[in-house]
Formats: C-alpha cells, structure tokens, sequence
C-alpha cells in the first residue's frame, strides 16, 4: 500500500486498520478518501478474518479536522454544485454504514476531531480520546451548519449539552468527551501506539482497551454543565437567548462569554443549527441524514457558507458579513425551507 495514499486501508491481523494520512492539510476528507473507506468497509465485512475496524491518523495534531472546505467553496464559487453535493451524498452514507456496521469500529483519536472527522468516528462502538483529543463542531462560524449526523447525535447527549456545542462551536477535551458520551475511553497519548497494535492481535476487544484506559482528569465543562442545561434546554432560540442574558446579568462569566460567542455566528446557521436539534431527537439515523442532505443541497446556493469559508479560510480577515445579519432578520419560512423534501435528489440509503 502507498504510503502516499490520502487514506490507508489494510488488513493487519484481526484488524481492518485505517491511516488518515493527510497530516498536512489536518486530515480533511477528500471524496477519494471517502470512497475508500467505503470501499474498504464493504470488504471487511465480508471477510472472517477481520473482527473489528481500527482508525488512526499519522498526524499528532489531528484525527481529522473536517472535510477538505476550501475544495468544496471553490467549486461553489464555479457553480459546481453538483460536483459539491456528490461529496456530501456519499460522506452521508459513509456516515450511516458506519453507524449500522456490524463488526466493532474502534477510532483512536489523539488530536482535533472536527466536522467530518466526527462523522467517521463518533458513530462508530468505540471512541478511544487521547490527552491531544479536542471535539467540536464549529460549522455556524462558517456560514454552515453541524453535519455529518449530529442531527441525531448532539440533541441526545445530556443536559442540553450537545445544543449548546451546537450552536457556539465551543471545543472540548477528553475528559468532557467521556463524561458526554462523545468518548467510551480516554486514554494516555504515550499509550496510543501500543493500543492501535494491541488491536490488532485476537482478544477481546474490551478487555483490551479495559487495560489502556485511565482517568482523563476534571472536565472543563463541568462547573457550568447546570447553566448549559438550562439555558440551551429552552423551548427556542429566543428563550436561550433570554436565560442567558439573564445568567449573565447574575454575575456569570460563562454565560457572559456564550453571548459574546453567538454574537460572532451566521444568524442563519445558528437558527438552522436550533431547528436540527429540536426536530433531531425524533427522527432515527437515516431520517437524520436525509435531514442533513436536504440542508445542504439548500446552504451550497445561499451565502452565508461562501462568506463564512472566505472569512476564515480564503482571507482569513475574520470578519464575515452575513446576511441577514441578525437572528431577528431570520424567518421562520426561510428556516422551514432548507427542512423540504427534494423529491427525486433525496439522499437514499441502504437499508
């Protein structure tokens, strides 16, 4: 196997293991490396001598910090949406294989975990976080919105926390992980390498990582998990809204620092961020998905995810001009819009 590859996928004894290897660009996901994984997963199953898939990454900043964006922007500045949408469709069907794969899928993630690299490892049985680990789904400052199956992941973690990561992006380390669900282990980053060959050999799988796991210390999060809770588990946005101003006007920094968050965020894509996760808790995985592809064959021909991308990626000026630019000026039926059937372009999954 080329070790120029994107992407490595190989049997090594009872494992399929797959290499992330894109250190430079972070790991972002091309539709090759999509395709491949698909491929390789197709296989696996298929094959006796495989017994759990395994997914690292060669790079000790990221597992993967997302899909390839600024690819994606480009061919929607040249109205290739089509080409765009190609992408996004069979990321989402990676993202449901991966979620209904019969064989334990084991991601060892010691670094960034962003975007679509969330997408092909929190769906999978085991999430193994490393001290480098650091989650977030920060899509609304792009002009963009949580994908990849948070539609049905985020609005069942805890306490309305999956709401509020939603909707500010904010990131969280190991020890958050395991206390939301986002991780089943945490485990020393010394300790990584000797886990990713330990899974390699027979045994059973949770006794192995029973052995490398350790206490990943106090959550970041914790001390303000009760105001998350209150304030994102509000009926509506305008009630968050409301709570925390009043938290804030109480003496709270946390809340303080949440409006001040929000206030930098695409109206659009905070709004459409709220409507998923109220409308997520009742749909199953495939449903979420096709919620997903329905979003985002609407996002690549607005604004705001150019904008979003050419602020933080293209010019870097960070000083998105996003219209409409307040959560005011967003409607309703605009919102209610990107949620439509597509008719004959709906994503279609294998049962």
């Amino acid at each position: 196997m080329s070790q120029d590859a994107e992407i490595i996928c190989e049997v090594r004894g009872a494992a399929g293991v797959v290499v992330l290897n894109r250190p430079k660009a972070l790991n972002a996901l091309s539709l090759g490396m999509v395709r491949k994984l698909a491929r390789a997963l197709a296989a696996w199953e298929r094959d006796p001598q495989v017994t759990r898939v395994v997914v690292t990454s060669v790079s000790e900043k990221a597992f993967s910090a997302g899909g390839d964006i600024r690819h994606l922007h480009d061919l929607g500045r040249e109205g290739r949406h089509a080409e765009m949408l190609t992408f996004w469709r069979e990321e989402y069907i990676l993202n449901a294989r991966i979620k209904s794969y019969p064989k334990p899928y084991v991601s060892l993630i010691d670094g960034i975990v962003m975007g679509g690299g969330v997408g092909i490892s929190l769906h999978g049985s085991h999430r193994i976080a490393g001290e480098r680990y650091l989650f977030a789904m920060p899509e609304v400052g792009i002009g963009f919105f949580p994908d990849v199956g948070a539609t049905y992941a985020l609005p069942r973690l805890p306490g309305a926390s999956g709401i509020y990561l939603a909707l500010t992006g904010d990131r969280v380390g190991a020890a958050d992980a395991l206390a939301l669900g986002l991780a089943t282990h945490a485990v020393p980053s010394a300790g990584m390498a000797e886990l990713a060959d330990a899974l390699t050999k027979p045994g059973a799988l949770d006794e192995i990582l029973a052995g490398f796991a350790s206490d990943p210390g106090p959550a970041k999060l914790a001390a303000d998990r009760a105001i998350i809770a209150d304030c994102f588990g509000a009926p509506d946005l305008a009630a968050i809204r409301a709570k925390l101003t009043a938290a804030a006007a109480g003496g709270s920094a946390f809340a303080a620092k949440v409006q001040q968050t929000l206030a930098t965020k695409s109206p659009t894509s905070i709004a459409l961020a709220f409507e998923q996760m109220r409308r997520g808790t009742a749909l199953d995985f495939a449903q979420a998905m096709q919620t997903e592809f329905r979003i985002v064959s609407r996002i690549v021909r607005g604004h705001d995810f150019y904008e979003g991308v050419r602020a933080v990626v293209v010019d870097k000026d960070h000083a998105p001009v996003w219209e409409p630019a307040s959560l005011e000026a967003v409607s309703p039926s605009a919102i209610e819009a990107y949620f439509a059937p597509l008719g004959a372009d709906e994503l279609e999954l294998e049962s």
